[in-house]
């Protein structure tokens, strides 16, 4: 079963989020910031995929993505960037960092289901 990291700040987002994916019958964890995100995201088990906020308190996402990305611990693991106050740059610089997919919040439950089916596969379900 695919384990998936939801680094998300706002907890009734990171609520209706994991619960679309817990639903699809995922393995999910929560991180409320992103050094709770940089954290869960090293320890064993790892994270199959990592959906991420931009804008949360300990650091901002596209600082979380680019430490993932060059850490050889988390560098290969897909992150999924879900967030409704990226700017067009900002996209950009999360591109080029190396994030799979970019959501806009509100948070489409089809399309968080298939980026996550993209980067680890289909549902369990």
């Amino acid at each position: 079963m695919a384990k998936i990291l939801v680094a998300e700040d706002d907890r009734v987002v990171s609520l209706l989020i994991c619960g679309m994916l817990k639903q699809q019958g995922y393995e999910v964890v929560a991180a409320f910031d992103a050094m709770q995100a940089m954290m869960l995201a090293i320890r064993p088990p790892q994270p199959d995929v990592i959906t991420l906020d931009v804008q949360m308190p300990g650091g901002t996402g596209i600082e979380a993505l680019r430490k993932l990305k060059v850490s050889t611990r988390t560098a290969m693991i897909p992150v999924i960037i879900v967030s409704g106050s990226a700017s067009a740059q900002q996209r950009q610089e999360l591109a080029e960092l190396g994030a799979g997919a970019y959501l806009e919040k509100p948070v489409d439950r089809d399309a968080l289901l298939a980026a996550v089916a993209a980067a680890v596969g289909p549902p369990p379900r």
